[in-house]
Parts: structure tokens; C-alpha cells; sequence
């Protein structure tokens, strides 16, 4: 059990990103952390983290130690709580990543029905709109919207995100609503995070790529968001993050015909798919169910849909 216990505080450790965090964490003070550690080591016969004065970073024998000593833990947690309370039960701190607006609009408000649901679990939701490192941070899962490309990872689909051309009355008063693509390239405002340049849209003529010129630069898709309702310009916006301004009117779809790739989806993502912790599991389940193939964001999406294409066509006449 001692075995056990340090390659607990090894993932601890990694987790922490500290030993003094570490320690703090399980009532050990860092001199215990760090013998405990240097023993594992010395056991192993090679380096598992590499120490400075500021930081601890894993080597790359470390990365692999790692990987796959959660996954032992997560076993020795299921096990335990099968002969604790005849099932696996969910229980510990569930360590979650997740898109900033995504995660508060879509799932910080749900999070009191999860757990009630799983009393013994706690969770620990950091919003971040870059792509963290799972391992290296110590998360347990983390929800992304993207289109993955293959990886170490493992990633099961919760959701299709549709995302679609909007503008604001405003906007659309004063500028008119774009004609086609060729048409919103040259002589409208396109508003883009940094991170979502050029627009990949797919549309009559399959895949076009959208490359603009925006006078707003910012990292901040919220930032985007609320320069779209201010009717600075157009603007490229998943369904679940402006629904209600869509059915109250604050917002209008244009250029119908046109969506990005169906291929991005919203995602939960993590580590393995062997020893998946009951934590994980549950977590993953309950989102599944609370947006499923037809989330609740895209109440409505076919009739914006059809009023736009309804409202081009009479104004063509």
C-alpha cells in the first residue's frame, strides 16, 4: 500500500503543481512530499519531475508514469467504492475544463442538479477558451467545440454545434443583408476572434473559406458577441450562444444557405477509455442526456431558418 499511497501523491503533485500544494492537499507537509517522491524515483530508477525553484515540470518518463498511474487510482477508487456501497460510486473532485461562455451558459446552471444527483462529488470547473493539456494539468475531462483530430485522447460527442450568420436589425438597416459570399467579403464588416480566422463555411458550392478584414481585433469571442449586437458588424455564432437573441429578434440569420462544417461538434474529452473513474462517467452521462442529438439551444433554429429564407425571397420579387 505504501507503493500506492506514493504514486497517489505523485499524481497529486502533478495535479497540484506543487508539492507545497500537494501537501496542503493531503496533510503532508513538503519535506514528507518530496522524500515520498524521491523514494518512488529511486525505486523506478529515473527522474520523474524535474524541480526548480518555481515550478515542477514532468519529464517525459514522468508524462508516461502518469497516465497511467491515474488510471490504477481511478480502479482502486471504483474498487473501493463497490465493496463500500455494492456499486461504483461516484465520489472525489471531478476537475473539469471547459469554454468559457460555453460553460456558463451551459453548464455552470446545471450543476446543482448534478450534484444532488452525486453527493459525494465535488467539482472544480475551470473556464479557458484555449485547448489546456488534460495530463499535464491534472483534469479529469474537459468539454470541447471543435472538429478533433486524432490524438492520444478519447473524445465522445455530446452535441452538434451549428453555427450561422447573423446580424443585428440595426446592421442590416443601415448596410443592407449581404448577397453571397463574394458580396459579405467586400463590402461588409465581418467580426472574428483571432482564433476563428478565415470562416470555413459550407454552402451551395460545398466548402468556401471567408477571409476578412475586420477593423475589431480581440481574443475575446464575447468580445465579438457583443460587438454583433451592437450592429458592428457580421458575425459567425453557434446557436447555443445567441438563441434567445435570435427568437426575441435581436439578432437575425443571414445568408441562409450557408453553415460552418458539421463536423465540429461539442465534445468531452479524456485521458483513456480503460478505467474510466465513475466520477467521469456520470459527469459525461448527464451532459449526454441534458443536450443529446437535438440540444435544447436549437429550439426553433429550422423556423429563424425559414423566416429568413422567406423574407429573401420576397424582397427579390
Amino acid at each position: 500500500m505504501s507503493n500506492l499511497t506514493d504514486m497517489e501523491i505523485f499524481a497529486r503533485v502533478v495535479s497540484a503543481g506543487s508539492m507545497s500544494a500537494a501537501g496542503r492537499e493531503m496533510s503532508l507537509s513538503p519535506a514528507v512530499v518530496s522524500k515520498r517522491i524521491r523514494r518512488l524515483e529511486d525505486k523506478l530508477g529515473t527522474r520523474l519531475l524535474q524541480r526548480t525553484t518555481r515550478q515542477i515540470a514532468m519529464t517525459e518518463a514522468g508524462q508516461g508514469f502518469y497516465e497511467r498511474v491515474i488510471a490504477i487510482l481511478a480502479s482502486v477508487e471504483e474498487a473501493e467504492a463497490f465493496v463500500s456501497r455494492g456499486s461504483a460510486q461516484a465520489r472525489g473532485t471531478l476537475k473539469v475544463a471547459a469554454p468559457t461562455s460555453f460553460g456558463r451558459l451551459h453548464i455552470a446552471p446545471y450543476l446543482g442538479r448534478f450534484l444532488d444527483a452525486n453527493p459525494d462529488l465535488s467539482v472544480n470547473l475551470d473556464l479557458d477558451d484555449g485547448f489546456v493539456d488534460i495530463v499535464g494539468e491534472g483534469y479529469d475531462l474537459a468539454i470541447r467545440i471543435a472538429e478533433l483530430s486524432d490524438s492520444s485522447l478519447v473524445a465522445r460527442r455530446l452535441a452538434p454545434i451549428h453555427r450561422i450568420l447573423c446580424a443585428s436589425p440595426e446592421y442590416i438597416e443601415k448596410y443592407g443583408e449581404p448577397k453571397s459570399i463574394q458580396d459579405l467579403m467586400e463590402n461588409h464588416v465581418c467580426l472574428a476572434a483571432a482564433n476563428q480566422d478565415p470562416w470555413r463555411l459550407v454552402g451551395p458550392n460545398g466548402l468556401e473559406n471567408v477571409r476578412m478584414a475586420a477593423p475589431v481585433r480581440t481574443n475575446s469571442s464575447e468580445v465579438v458577441r457583443e460587438c454583433l449586437l451592437a450592429g458592428v458588424g457580421v458575425a459567425l455564432r453557434s446557436t447555443w450562444d445567441i438563441g434567445p437573441e435570435l427568437s426575441d429578434g435581436k439578432l437575425k440569420i443571414v445568408l441562409p444557405e450557408y453553415r460552418a462544417s458539421k463536423d465540429v461538434g461539442l465534445h468531452a474529452v479524456y485521458p483513456s477509455r480503460r478505467f474510466l473513474p465513475a466520477k467521469v462517467r456520470v459527469f459525461i452521462d448527464f451532459l449526454a442526456h441534458l443536450y443529446g442529438p437535438s440540444p435544447y439551444w436549437d429550439d426553433g433554429l429550422d423556423e429563424w431558418l425559414n423566416i429568413q429564407r422567406e423574407e429573401r425571397a420576397a424582397s427579390s420579387f
